[in-house]
């Protein structure tokens, strides 16, 4: 349940159900997302601790903070009216938290490849690692 893949599935198929003008299958879609990216962004976050992934520790924890204000904002509207814009551009920026780390992969080819540094050894003379 810890994958990243169910709840960006459903916060796409939320944004798809909004453009649709099915606002209450939006509405459960949002909070049918929330445990799955509760569960990724723990699992993020415990990855970021072990001195891994920080980078998804951090975008799943910022996606699951973005879908749960989009559904807070959502069911605060008024019942039959348009959709807050606040909680359409939530789940946007959630589903962009989500995409951000397959990008940061994707591109990771194209960086500049580090230098290895220089550290003297015993006798002062210069070692690569």
């Amino acid at each position: 349940m810890g994958s990243r893949v169910l709840p960006l599935t459903l916060a796409v198929a939320a944004l798809l159900a909004d453009a649709a003008g099915v606002h209450g299958l939006a509405f459960y879609l949002v909070l049918l997302a929330i445990p799955g990216a509760a569960a990724a962004a723990f699992l993020g976050a415990g990855d970021a601790l072990d001195g891994g992934a920080w980078l998804r520790g951090v975008t799943t924890t910022l996606a699951l903070a973005l879908l749960v204000l989009g559904s807070a904002v959502r069911e605060g509207a008024p019942h039959g009216g348009a959709v807050p814009a606040l909680a359409t551009s939530a789940m946007v920026a959630a589903v962009i938290a989500y995409v951000l780390p397959v990008l940061v992969w994707v591109l990771e080819p194209l960086l500049p490849a580090r230098r290895p540094a220089l550290v003297l050894d015993l006798r002062n003379r210069p070692v690569r690692l």
